[in-house]
């Protein structure tokens, strides 16, 4: 059931958290009304980080159209407005074949920031961010959020204490402007204008199922070899403190590479990371008023039924 989309028709957004079947129901759904596409998973975007990323295979992709996935050098500085930026084009892009633009993913901060266009802020101080990671590494992310709060209290209200990037992009704002962050904020772009069309779709699979999946495919991950994976990223020069191997498992497989941790541990410690992350995903998307919730994974056919009855 295929049918020509014109700039009046919606944009359609699934999201979720990790393991709930996004990639599934984003497949199906550009197969049913002629889609393609666009990823804003934030790890997902990166070269060569592969087996912990859940990044779709050519055989999951089940010949659908997929952008934004693996093109970004891990050892580069991308922002979720480069991110915006780069997505927009793609809409673009896409409704111009006459098809219709699905993004899938669980970044919630990428989707914000395409929707509600970020200030214009100084380019990040390579020097300060490393000092920030340091801090971060030997004192703990809610350390950077308590001196975030000391200084603009505003802004520390609206993070979640462990939000590494974004409490370390606050406090470089402040940091390299001599203002408050929560000051700056409003002077946004205009949204582009296609943001009112963007349809958000999030799933809410039932939690002790999601978690079950989250660590049996965690410990896969690790038996897929994640920890090799990890040595010849390293060996290639990925730095290890970046943002690319920042992320859940790859942050724990370079702390038992360093001898910091023991294998079991790593496991365990990831396991428990992304359990956490996935409720932070949920509670960052029940902040979006707009959003329309199924209860089910992406690959229920219960879910896809309701989906469909919710496009027209």
């Amino acid at each position: 059931m295929y049918f020509r989309m014109d700039y009046k028709n919606p944009i359609y957004a699934i999201s979720g958290p990790t393991a709930s079947g996004k990639t599934a129901l984003g497949v199906r759904l550009a197969k049913e009304i002629g889609g393609e596409v666009i990823n804003f998973d934030s790890v997902q975007i990166y070269q060569g980080i592969e087996i912990a990323t859940a990044k779709p295979s050519e055989a999951e992709k089940q010949g659908v159209p997929h952008h934004l996935i693996g093109y970004v050098d891990p050892n580069t500085n991308y922002t979720a407005a480069d991110w915006a930026a780069d997505a927009g084009v793609k809409i673009a892009e896409i409704e111009s074949r006459g098809a219709v633009p699905i993004l899938v993913g669980g970044t919630g901060f990428y989707l914000r920031t395409l929707r509600q266009p970020l200030f214009e802020s100084p380019k990040t101080d390579p020097e300060l961010r490393e000092r920030l990671k340091l801090i971060a590494v030997n004192k703990g992310v809610p350390h950077l959020h308590h001196l975030l709060k000391r200084l603009d209290v505003d802004a520390a209200s609206k993070l979640f204490e462990n939000d590494a990037p974004r409490i370390m992009r606050a406090l470089e704002v402040i940091f390299q402007t001599g203002e408050l962050f929560s000051q700056q904020q409003p002077n946004r772009a205009d949204p582009p204008e296609f943001a009112s069309r963007i349809r958000l779709f999030v799933l809410d699979p039932p939690r002790d199922i999601l978690y079950e999946k989250i660590n049996r495919r965690t410990a896969e991950h690790f038996a897929n070899g994640l920890v090799e994976e990890v040595k010849q990223l390293r060996a290639g020069g990925v730095n290890e403190r970046g943002n690319a191997l920042g992320a859940h498992a790859y942050r724990r497989a370079c702390e038992y590479l360093r001898a910091e941790i023991t294998l079991e541990s790593a496991i365990e410690r990831s396991k428990q990371d992304v359990r956490n992350y996935a409720k932070r995903q949920l509670t960052w998307f029940r902040r979006e008023p707009d959003a329309i919730w199924f209860d089910g994974f992406g690959t229920d056919e219960q879910t896809f039924a309701e989906l469909i009855k919710k496009l027209y």
